[in-house]
């Protein structure tokens, strides 16, 4: 049985009664650039109130940034090759989140700019209230700040290849699925990936069995 980690108790800006609600609220939302951070796109994300799993990431990067969409990029046609998944199920799968909601914009030869914890601490509410309103009953973690927030695991060979039983959801980790990523250079790695995502088809198969 996977260990049971709680969803963290953070108190959330407002309690909204639906998704639809949420978003218009988040697509207007300025949190970070009013504290005085740079980003460098409006809110991206995806999904409605009737996707069974969450999937969530780090941040947007540059081409969802600008389309708006999650997974728009070459790390996004990395995933679902990994899930085994074409763009249609993916997207009638997952509602996609992430752990910040605005694209942070580029650090000079060293790719995309990691949100600070104060930026994460802005965007955590969004996340809170839509696992309560969503009620997944599998999440998908990607990338290391992702797994940190659900089942605070500090090191991805600390989680990826595990699984975690967050309220009902199973939550299972994945490394990010970037090029610009060594982590999967490391034999042991890969090896940790593939278990991960044998769970993970196993898991999305059964989201369409009748219960």
């Amino acid at each position: 049985m996977p260990p049971t980690t709680p969803v963290p108790s953070v108190q959330t800006d407002r309690r909204y009664r639906s998704i639809a609600g949420l978003h218009r609220d988040l697509s207007l939302c300025r949190r970070c650039a009013a504290a005085g951070f740079s980003i460098s796109s409006a809110p991206v994300v995806q999904g409605g109130a009737g996707r069974p799993a969450y999937l969530y990431g780090q941040a947007p990067g540059i081409v969802e940034g600008v389309t708006g969409a999650p997974w728009q990029g070459r790390a996004g046609r990395t995933l679902r090759g990994w899930l085994q998944l074409d763009e249609a199920r993916f997207d009638a799968t997952f509602y996609c989140a992430s752990v910040t909601r605005c694209y942070p914009g580029r650090v000079s030869g060293r790719g995309d700019r990691t949100p600070s914890p104060a930026e994460r601490r802005l965007c955590t509410s969004w996340r809170v209230e839509e696992l309560r309103l969503l009620r997944p009953t599998l999440i998908l973690t990607v990338g290391g700040l992702a797994a940190t927030a659900i089942v605070g695991a500090r090191t991805l060979i600390e989680c990826v290849g595990k699984s975690y039983l967050v309220d009902d959801a199973i939550v299972i980790p994945l490394p990010h699925p970037s090029g610009a990523s060594s982590w999967l250079n490391d034999p042991t790695n890969r090896r940790r990936l593939g278990k991960a995502l044998t769970h993970a088809r196993r898991e999305i198969a059964r989201l369409d069995e009748p219960d």
